[in-house]
């Protein structure tokens, strides 16, 4: 197993803990770290809700490939990607070619406890958000799974025993 370019790109859906995690693995790797839906957010001053509600999903899925292709294009990157990225066929290519990719895999059901709550998720502004996040799941795991080089529980505890895999092709030595 490597760790290409230095980097891992982080997928999954909403709530799988991108960005939490994202951060922790980063720190114990030492490498940069970038969330792209904070990076996409603070660019455009505007929330990522607001730019759905402005211009739609379409221009928002364009704004957000231009910026994949910026950010893995760089090196020793851990990136936490918005949960839509894989819909779009050139976020995929960039992601697959320019790093390692992780699917951070959970269950609707878990996922859905852990953003029942959450009112910044606009792909939930629905009727029937348990219903939209069981068909985000259904349409999107297959697209994960098609670019991970590695499928990990998104429980805290699996994926910092896989960055612990990771340390040492990083040059990093990776605290227990």
């Amino acid at each position: 197993m490597s760790l290409h370019r230095g980097n891992l790109f982080l997928v999954g859906l909403m709530g799988a803990g991108k960005s939490t995690l994202g951060r922790q693995i980063a720190r114990r790797l030492g490498l940069a770290f970038v969330d792209a839906d904070i990076e996409l957010e603070r660019r455009l001053g505007v929330s990522i809700p607001t730019i759905f509600e402005i211009e739609g999903e379409k221009a928002f899925r364009d704004r957000e490939e231009a910026l994949i292709a910026e950010l893995t294009d760089r090196d020793h990157t851990v990136l936490a990607t918005g949960g839509g990225v894989v819909v779009r066929e050139g976020s995929r290519d960039n992601l697959r070619e320019r790093g390692t990719v992780a699917y951070l895999h959970a269950t609707p059901s878990m996922l859905w406890e852990r953003i029942k709550h959450s009112r910044h998720r606009p792909m939930l502004k629905v009727a029937d958000p348990r219903g939209r996040l069981d068909a985000l799941y259904a349409e999107r795991d297959p697209l994960y799974r098609a670019i991970a080089d590695h499928v990990v529980e998104s429980e805290r505890e699996t994926v910092m025993r896989f960055a612990r895999t990771l340390a040492p092709m990083t040059g990093q030595e990776a605290p227990p």
